[in-house]
């Protein structure tokens, strides 16, 4: 018996599809928002008592800034190294290696005593996000069909970014409740213990899907639109060629990832200088944190309309006109006043977020090869996160040298308008039904 036949009689029993996984597709979706939880401890407390809690100097921009970078740094490393690491060890490990990296986080806010302790707990916490949010991604794609993948990736960051937002509300009245330290050390163990015990004894390893669905294409009987995938990538590509492909040699790609990397230049404001910004406004914590959370529930609710909409639509059109209305809504924040018009600005920021963040990550898979899929998802990834810190840096730079924390909101809006117009002269439909190969 061939290899090749070996490999699909070892797959063949592997099918594809939401309902026919659903049981493993729901554990999924519980891990990945448990991961959002996991981040979301971390974005409305924690800036906001920056100074008065953790001994950052007033108006220090750069300081204040440094935590998100390093996690952007760490993160978009990670995705790289996960991406390529999950073909190799499984995506079950590389998940569980990602839970077990955060431990440590709840108890290192609950001691620091100085702010290169969040720092370093924001590290960890890259570790934890580059592993398990880009497991939960990869493992669905790995069990869904190409034609749920615009829904299955809306349903992942739905769950993920409710997640991000339900644990910034619900940390800012513990923080008032218990302290700022205790109330996220309880939170977090309680999420972190939980997705460990839930990864160990539920969650299956999806790699198996993959193989099947790569030894269908080999025989020649995968059924559907064929993609237009990237041409003259070997069977087997090495590390380099993933990273050529996807940073330059396919100029659709490349439109992508720096589509990826730009819009998170708007999570890093979010995260940090929207909190500041509204407390300096005199807004209460836990309005800050509904401010927020608005922004979180926008995006992660509006994914389970744009994401099935690119399955019908396609993805290049939502994509620009998400990067487009996502700045729009980062520019409004400076033109109003008061807790409702910061609301409105964060929803039409969230809502654009919904249109391009799974869309853009659908629009990679619909063209990468399920034999490399994994490793096209984490440079995607890599770059997409790298954003964190290269914004971060950015905003910091702006508002330090420019005196006015303000002058972070224009940067990441013409930045977004910018990028936007680079996507849609460099990029294309990806959907295979749309713009099928020939």
């Amino acid at each position: 018996m061939s290899e090749f036949s070996e490999a699909r009689h070892e797959y063949q029993d592997y099918l594809h599809g939401i309902r026919h996984n659903l049981a493993q597709f729901t554990f999924q979706l519980l891990q990945v928002l448990m991961v959002g939880l996991t981040l979301g401890m971390m974005r409305t407390v924690v800036p906001a008592l920056a100074s008065s809690e953790f001994g950052v100097p007033k108006g220090s921009f750069m300081l204040l800034i440094a935590f998100v970078v390093a996690f952007g740094f760490v993160k978009g490393t990670l995705n790289f190294v996960a991406g390529r690491l999950s073909e190799q060890i499984g995506r079950k490990k590389v998940l569980m290696l990602g839970w077990l990296s955060a431990i440590p986080i709840p108890f290192m806010i609950m001691y620091a005593p100085s702010w290169g302790w969040i720092v370093a707990a924001t590290v960890l916490l890259g570790v934890n996000q580059g592993f398990a949010w880009s497991m939960t991604q990869t493992s669905k794609l790995d069990i869904t069909r190409p034609d749920q993948r615009g829904l299955t990736i809306g349903l992942n960051e739905f769950a993920g970014y409710v997640g991000v937002a339900i644990a910034g509300i619900v940390t800012a009245y513990m923080a008032t409740a218990f302290g700022a330290r205790q109330g996220l050390l309880i939170f977090g163990l309680i999420v972190i213990v939980s997705a460990l015990v839930l990864t160990q004894f539920f969650v299956r390893e999806t790699l198996p899907w993959a193989k099947a669905e790569g030894a269908r294409h080999a025989a020649g009987k995968a059924t559907g639109p064929i993609p237009r995938y990237p041409v003259h990538v070997p069977a087997k590509p090495t590390t380099w060629d993933m990273f050529a492909l996807m940073t330059w040699r396919d100029r659709r790609m490349a439109a992508l990832c720096q589509a990826g990397l730009v819009e998170k230049f708007v999570d890093a404001l979010v995260w940090v200088f929207y909190p500041v910004f509204l407390y300096q406004q005199g807004i209460s914590l836990p309005n800050i944190g509904w401010i927020i959370g608005v922004y979180g529930f926008v995006w992660g609710g509006s994914q389970l309309f744009t994401g099935k909409l690119s399955d019908r639509i396609g993805r290049h059109r939502p994509n620009v006109w998400g990067m487009w209305i996502c700045g729009a809504g980062v520019a409004m924040m400076l033109l109003g006043q008061g807790v409702a018009w910061w609301m409105l600005s964060a929803a039409v920021s969230g809502f654009g977020m919904a249109l391009l963040y799974p869309n853009l990550s659908a629009a990679v898979a619909d063209i990468s090869h399920p034999n490399w899929r994994g490793s096209a998802i984490g440079i995607y990834r890599f770059w997409r996160d790298l954003g964190y810190g290269i914004g971060g840096l950015g905003l910091g730079m702006v508002a330090h040298f420019s005196g006015q924390m303000e002058a972070a909101f224009w940067f990441v809006a013409l930045s977004m308008f910018a990028s936007g117009g680079l996507l849609w002269l460099l990029g294309e439909e990806t959907h295979p039904r749309l713009n099928p190969a020939h």
